[in-house]
């Protein structure tokens, strides 16, 4: 049983097919053996080749709720006010370095998806300054 490393698109679907033709192959038999290799095989193709991105961290964040059941006042303890967890969700404040610990400590969302930057709301509500400004 000679496996080596999937080098090329070509072998990539090949390695496929054969994976197709072994689906229903017991364990601990010489087909699932092959099986098992030719898997692990495709699958580091696949990391190097295929990459899964990150899910944004607002759209984990509502996921995680939504998959459990919870509402939006689960977030309070770990982001704060109602009011701040809407900015949050809203994408109007950004999620701190405090939140996202909380987070990743209370809820195991992955820090490395909380941590990258993700779109942001552009609406703003004019400061004072801006508004007294406009008005003299």
């Amino acid at each position: 049983m000679e496996i080596k490393p999937i080098s090329s698109e070509r072998e990539y679907k090949l390695t496929l097919a054969e994976i197709d033709k072994l689906f229903e192959a017991k364990r601990s038999t010489p087909e699932g053996d092959r099986l098992e290799a030719l898997v692990s095989s495709v699958e580091t193709y696949e990391q190097e080749h295929y990459p899964i991105p990150l899910p944004d961290p607002i759209d984990a964040l509502l996921y995680h709720l939504e998959s459990r059941g919870m509402t939006e006042s689960a977030l309070e303890p770990y982001i704060g006010s109602t009011s701040r967890v809407a900015e949050v969700l809203e994408r109007k404040r950004p999620l701190t370095i405090g939140m996202i610990r909380r987070l990743h400590q209370n809820f195991g969302i992955s820090a490395d998806v909380l941590i990258q930057p993700y779109r942001r709301s552009r609406k703003r509500t004019p400061s004072r300054t801006t508004s007294q400004k406009a008005t003299t």
